[in-house]
Parts: C-alpha cells; structure tokens; sequence
C-alpha cells in the first residue's frame, strides 16, 4: 500500500473518530455505551494507521531482539 493510500485512509480513520466524538457527547446514556465500544474500536484501527504510516511496527521489539539471526556476520 502506498503512503498516499496510507494518509488518506488515516485522514478518514480520524474523521470518523471526530464524529463519533461528536454523537457520544450528544447521545443518551443507553446510546453511549455501544457508541464508545464502536469508538474504542476506531480509535484502534486509527492508530494501526498511524504506526504504518510511521513505518513502525507492532513487532519492533522483537526484531530488534533477535537482529543477529540469519546474518553473515562473523
């Protein structure tokens, strides 16, 4: 996937999440729980965007754990 498609993917992964930032502060209590679980959920898939388009990864600690594998060093 391109950085492109990234940024526009977490530019609408925000909005959604302003908007339902939105409906939460303007909703009955009954609305509200099922709004925040729908949000916490966003919020998740926003932040996966991010770390890709930061280029981090979830794994990062292991990998940095485990560098010497598989290389031609002596």
């Amino acid at each position: 996937m391109s950085i492109r498609a990234v940024a526009k993917d977490l530019y609408k992964a925000q909005q959604y999440v302003d908007q339902l930032q939105k409906k939460i502060d303007a909703a009955s209590p009954a609305e509200k729980v099922n709004l925040e679980g729908e949000l916490k959920l966003a919020l998740q898939d926003r932040d996966l965007l991010r770390r890709m388009l930061d280029g981090e990864k979830e794994s990062g600690s292991f990998r940095k754990r485990f560098d010497g594998f598989g290389s031609t060093r002596s």
